[in-house]
């Protein structure tokens, strides 16, 4: 199983970006994904997360709601974060996490699964 992340960059104070990640390999199917952060000396946070289950629910950290907006397309086992309204404080490495339920042999296990970081700055 890999997650692949794409998106990221550098943006002016204000402006808006659109992170992207896709789960795939041997997924039966999805529990839950979400972006974390992380600057340097601090640890890694959640930024938002989305369950799966009937009617689904997002959740998001305090400094980020209104601002971002986390989707997740359970049968394509995509994530995607669009973030609005930047701050300087956003700026940070994002990761891409899955909460994945995957087949080995007969058996169906569930498994935390982390994307390689994405780097956001936010710098005018």
């Amino acid at each position: 199983v890999q997650l692949q992340a794409s998106g990221g960059g550098l943006v002016q104070p204000g402006g808006s970006l659109r992170l992207s990640c896709a789960a795939s390999g041997n997924i039966f199917s999805v529990n839950a994904m979400a972006w974390y952060r992380q600057t340097p000396g601090k640890q890694r946070e959640l930024v938002a997360n989305f369950v799966s289950g009937i009617g689904g629910s997002a959740n998001y950290a305090d400094s980020v709601k209104g601002r971002f907006t986390i989707s997740v397309d359970f049968h394509k086992r995509t994530v995607v974060l669009q973030m609005n309204s930047l701050r300087p404080e956003d700026t940070a490495v994002y990761y891409c996490n899955a909460d994945l339920k995957v087949a080995t042999g007969d058996l169906l296990n569930d498994y935390i699964y982390w994307g390689q970081g994405t780097l956001v700055t936010v710098s005018s």
